[in-house]
């Protein structure tokens, strides 16, 4: 949660000159060889991406919230799912592709929406728009992020998912679900599990606020990170363009919070259902957690359920998403799209597996476009592609479908 970073700067001198840029490109030995070698993994383009972006701004991604219990707990039940291996299939190439809201798609994942996108990588949202429609998978926008929906129009191509945080007025939400749609995104993301400021305590600590401050440790981690300051002298400071076309001033915010708070409120079910009758096209809800709203939203008229802790972002106490996963599997017959604490193809699998139709990721995309700028997502894409595959391999499992039957 952030503001426009930094406000008006008018002198540059402390930020690094395009000299020092060039030295932070790819070494040669890097770029001209194959990606895999050198970045088998996320965890690889997490390190690089790390040295490349300013620590706020790291924080801002990289962080939970409290002791980042329920992020640990992620991680922790994902590898509890275990699938056993098996033999003599003889050889094969598994089947990847699935299909959600009447769409096929090859891989099934896609772009979540993250709020300040372009404050992790300048131009973020245009350039994973992009990358993601050129593979044919689903990107996200958020509705606090760097770039408008109208910004985004020549790189969606049907593959456009909008996610709204729920406008109190009702004037601001209607005009918000008309320019989506008029920018051609189709799919509508109600996120519900934000109903107030999450605290985010690895964030107050390295100096993100709100409205933020030019310390003098800002501009030095500004100057650490030359690839990324020239791209946002470029670009021009990252601010919440949408949620400027509708909040003229900001004020009484902690420093946590951002302008997008004005305009903001905690839905009910009422809300809810204004929303499903003035969205004409598929409708998501994202941050259900239980299997009883879940026959509820059902009943409600939504189209599918997004699976989500907002990955230990808001709430510490909360069981992993993967751990409700089931219960919600058999509560209704609804699409489900699962999202939180993936770190590889496998973990994708593992959540196939146990009844999402299609898993969506926020970090891992800027970990890649951080640490290989253009290059990153697709690479991403093909190191998750290779993944999968190799492991479905292992477990005989031909498509996606055959996965709930490996499971130990």
């Amino acid at each position: 949660m952030f503001v426009p970073l930094f406000g008006e700067i008018s002198d540059f001198s402390v930020l690094p000159t395009r000299d020092l840029l060039d030295k932070t490109r790819l070494p040669s030995h890097i770029s001209g060889m194959d990606l895999h070698a050198r970045f088998p993994a996320i965890a690889d383009l997490k390190d690089r991406a790390q040295r490349r972006v300013p620590h706020f701004a790291w924080e801002y991604l990289a962080s939970a919230t409290g002791t980042e219990a329920t992020r640990a707990r992620n991680r922790a039940k994902l590898d509890d799912v275990l699938f056993m291996p098996s033999i003599l299939h003889g050889e094969f190439t598994p089947d990847l592709s699935t299909t959600l809201f009447g769409q096929s798609y090859p891989l099934p994942f896609g772009v979540s929406p993250v709020g300040m996108s372009g404050l992790l990588w300048p131009d973020a949202e245009r350039r994973l728009a992009a990358a993601a429609t050129r593979a044919g998978l689903p990107y996200s926008l958020s509705t606090v992020a760097t770039r408008t929906p109208e910004d985004l129009t020549p790189h969606i191509d049907g593959n456009g998912w909008f996610q709204m945080y729920p406008p109190r007025d009702e004037a601001v939400r209607t005009d918000m679900l008309r320019r989506a749609k008029d920018a051609g995104f189709s799919v509508l993301v109600l996120t519900v599990d934000v109903p107030v400021a999450s605290r985010r305590e690895r964030q107050l600590r390295s100096g993100l606020t709100s409205p933020p401050r030019l310390t003098p440790r800002v501009l030095a981690q500004v100057a650490r990170c030359p690839a990324w300051a020239l791209g946002t002298l470029q670009q021009g400071m990252p601010r919440m363009r949408l949620i400027d076309d509708y909040a003229a001033k900001v004020t009484g915010l902690s420093s946590t919070e951002h302008a997008g708070y004005l305009l903001r409120t905690s839905p009910g079910w009422d809300y809810l259902r204004w929303l499903r009758d003035g969205w004409d096209g598929p409708f998501v809800v994202k941050g259900v957690m239980r299997a009883d709203d879940a026959e509820r939203l059902e009943a409600a008229g939504v189209d599918a359920l997004w699976v989500s802790n907002h990955a230990g972002r808001q709430f510490d106490a909360a069981p992993a998403s993967i751990e409700v996963l089931p219960e919600i599997r058999a509560a209704t017959d609804l699409p489900l799209i699962f999202d939180s604490g993936i770190e590889g193809g496998l973990d994708i699998l593992r959540a196939v597996a146990l009844g999402a139709d299609f898993v969506m990721m926020a970090s891992a995309w800027h970990f890649a476009l951080a640490a290989l700028g253009d290059d990153g997502p697709p690479h991403l894409i093909d190191m998750l592609t290779r993944d999968m595959a190799a492991n479905m391999g292992q477990i005989g499992a031909k498509n996606l479908a055959d996965l709930s039957n490996c499971l130990r």
